[in-house]
């Protein structure tokens, strides 16, 4: 490969992170570039290789955001666990499901929440600590097996439907959203990292170099997070998901 190739990949990669990071929608910007750069790769292989970059970069936030956001031990764990059943089950099932017919409902579902987000101010700006009761925990479970489910067998916007989903139904602010839906992201992606990496899927050196820059982005991200608070999340949650509705758009439309 030559030199430019990989330092425009780099480059993406850590813009991915720091992105990443804070709102979820990496895979928005990494996937394209590695697409342009090596066109003749197949879909697999490029989604293997981001998939490496970017659960790297997950690890990192997802690790900042536990040390500095003070999260419930016991909710993680229903969390990750379930996503990452849920989301391996979505990956097993990706060739049942055609892609046609899962665009429009996420469509329809993306705009829902953008207006829903932009109309209520308060949305999103206030933590309640909530009593981890059976009703609580239920509910993220289900939650995130049917976002897990999703992540496995298409993935676009799951980071958004992460944050929206904890923000309506546990109560928790843009800050603490962003910090559940690290860990649950984290988990559905070693569930599809362990898919495409025993296949030979993964182009390892490139997905380990962008995985660096990955890292070094989302620290940035994290710390213009904990630095700028749940207002700049939501600005920033804003932005991703019309950015998202515009590409799912073009793609129902003009495929």
């Amino acid at each position: 490969m030559e030199i430019e190739i990989i330092l425009s990949l780099l480059f993406f990669a850590f813009f991915a992170g720091a992105i990443d990071a804070a709102v979820g929608g990496g895979g928005l910007i990494q996937i394209p570039a590695i697409m342009n750069a090596m066109p003749q790769l197949s879909p697999a292989t490029v989604f293997g290789t981001n998939k490496l970059s970017s659960i790297c970069g997950t690890t990192s936030a997802a690790y900042s955001f536990v040390r500095k956001v003070k999260l419930r031990w016991k909710l993680l764990a229903v969390i990750a666990s379930c996503a990452f059943v849920s989301s391996f089950a979505g990956a097993a099932c990706v060739s049942m499901i055609p892609k046609e017919v899962l665009r429009p409902f996420v469509l329809v579902m993306l705009i829902v929440i953008a207006i829903y987000t932009f109309m209520k101010k308060q949305f999103g700006q206030v933590h309640v600590r909530q009593e981890l009761t059976p009703k609580i925990l239920l509910l993220a479970a289900v939650g995130s097996l049917l976002i897990g489910f999703y992540d496995g067998i298409f993935g676009p916007g799951t980071g958004s439907f992460f944050i929206f989903f904890f923000i309506r139904y546990l109560q928790a602010d843009f800050l603490h959203a962003s910090a559940l839906s690290k860990v649950a992201n984290l988990t559905t992606n070693l569930a599809a990292l362990s898919f495409f990496a025993p296949t030979g899927h993964v182009l390892f050196g490139l997905g380990l170099m962008m995985a660096v820059a990955n890292v070094a982005g989302s620290i940035v991200g994290v710390r213009a997070a904990l630095k700028y608070g749940s207002g700049f999340i939501r600005i920033l949650f804003l932005i991703l998901v019309s950015i998202l509705i515009c590409r799912l758009a073009y793609q129902t439309f003009f495929p």
